[in-house]
């Protein structure tokens, strides 16, 4: 269980942005043996071959092939951004005595837990090269920022219930030992000069290793880069099977997934196509393709608060290390039906793990995740998942020391499987 949770601390930190997500994900996959093609190229797949593909260095889609007509496709989701601040880019400026970064929130944190708390920026740059451009990913490593609370002697009221205002409570103060700007670090990172800098997306984030503490483990972004390792480790550990099976990661998702490497894009749909294409399939089959064909969509869930337990419905409360979770919501923001619930079901009876059932509370409205939002490209059958955690959207999460185990050993068996459709509503699982 320790090595196992030194590998996910390891992903996490090779993990400061999604890009760095990305990049890590494909180390894995490549030295497992896939190939990775490029969107813009042709693609000559080989039947039993192992690939992924990326799409704007943020999102990855990895999948690998049966040696005949797969009967479908077996699909899991997930995201690998998190809520941080993006810097400008006229972030940097000074007064006499500090040098200070604009930002701009992106997706919903829980902002004071970023307050006095060493942070450090990486993303990517783009670069000059020729008469064109290429993109290198950098990471500062070092803590060189900070958000500095204001102290209770100047503010009585700090623990009466405080509002931050992001321009004014959440500017980060910048400082580095060489004493380089933003700008002439990147550069220094990326190995070029700062003047062929031509563009960057570079975000804050908690420079913190995660630890664990009993029962549970504490880190950043766990949210969803547990989710997203859970299933890299079961699509790797995956038998072969009649099916396709896909692992897909997608940017974007804390602020909406409607972008092209986003959930609300058609980059699954995309590299679906493409594939079937490869097996001749014409309109008609791929359409009984996607018929038989089954998603999960991986994104944590709110474990009950040991002190608010009563934000909680009472028969759909979930815990840290009972089980892999399974979402449900009448209005559909999480997709999880009957038939796809089932379907998990019998996957995590023959994986042999647990699993829990969540619900909001219905005078309370909670979020949305990929599940829906994919499915309004790829209509398949999907059921939304999670493992439980407290403190979603912190710079510092927690969450359960056996669930990501469980979420490992369940997406093994069901990327080792295949779905044949016997009627509408009437299906096995093979």
């Amino acid at each position: 269980m320790q090595q196992l949770t030194d590998r996910l601390f390891d992903f996490i930190g090779s993990s400061p942005t999604a890009f760095h997500g990305v990049r890590s994900a494909g180390k894995r996959l490549e030295a497992a043996g896939y190939t990775r093609l490029a969107e813009a190229s042709a693609w000559e797949l080989k039947k039993g071959g192992k690939y992924y593909t990326t799409r704007n260095n943020s999102s990855l889609i990895a999948f690998r092939l049966p040696e005949e007509m797969p009967a479908g496709f077996m699909l899991a989701a997930t995201h690998c951004d998190s809520p941080t601040f993006k810097i400008k880019e006229n972030a940097q400026y000074a007064d006499a005595h500090y040098t200070k970064l604009s930002t701009e929130g992106y997706g919903g944190m829980i902002m004071s837990t970023w307050m006095d708390r060493p942070l450090s920026i990486a993303g990517r740059v783009i670069v000059s090269a020729g008469t064109g451009f290429e993109t290198r990913l950098v990471d500062f490593g070092e803590p060189c920022v900070m958000i500095p609370n204001l102290a209770i002697h100047m503010n009585r009221s700090a623990n009466d219930g405080q509002k931050y205002n992001p321009a004014v409570d959440m500017v980060p103060v910048y400082s580095l030992n060489e004493g380089l700007s933003v700008h002439e670090r990147a550069a220094e990172l990326a190995g070029v000069p700062a003047d062929r800098i031509l563009a960057s997306d570079l975000f804050l984030y908690n420079t913190d290793r995660g630890i664990r503490w009993g029962d549970y483990i504490s880190a950043p972004r766990l949210d969803n880069l547990e989710c997203t390792f859970a299933c890299l480790e079961g699509f790797l550990a995956a038998s072969a099977s009649a099916s396709v099976p896909v692992f897909a990661v997608f940017d974007n998702e804390e602020v909406g997934s409607l972008t092209r490497q986003g959930a609300d894009s058609t980059f699954l749909a995309d590299v679906m196509d493409r594939i079937a294409e490869q097996y001749g399939a014409d309109a008609e089959k791929k359409h009984q393709l996607y018929a038989a064909s089954t998603m999960l969509s991986c994104d944590n869930a709110h474990a009950v608060h040991p002190n608010h337990g009563d934000i909680r419905d009472v028969n759909h409360s979930v815990y840290m290390n009972e089980g892999i979770v399974v979402k449900y919501n009448a209005t559909q923001r999480y997709a999880t039906d009957g038939i796809s619930a089932a379907l998990f079901r019998l996957v995590c009876e023959e994986a042999g793990v647990p699993f829990q059932r969540y619900a909001n509370r219905p005078d309370m409205r909670g979020g949305g995740t990929l599940g829906n939002i994919s499915e309004a490209h790829v209509s398949v059958n999907t059921a939304d998942i999670g493992l439980p955690q407290l403190a979603m959207h912190s710079a510092f999460e927690t969450a359960g020391l056996k669930d990501t185990e469980y979420l490992i050993k369940a997406t093994g068996v069901f990327f080792s499987k295949a779905v044949h459709t016997h009627a509408d509503g009437s299906c096995e699982l093979v």
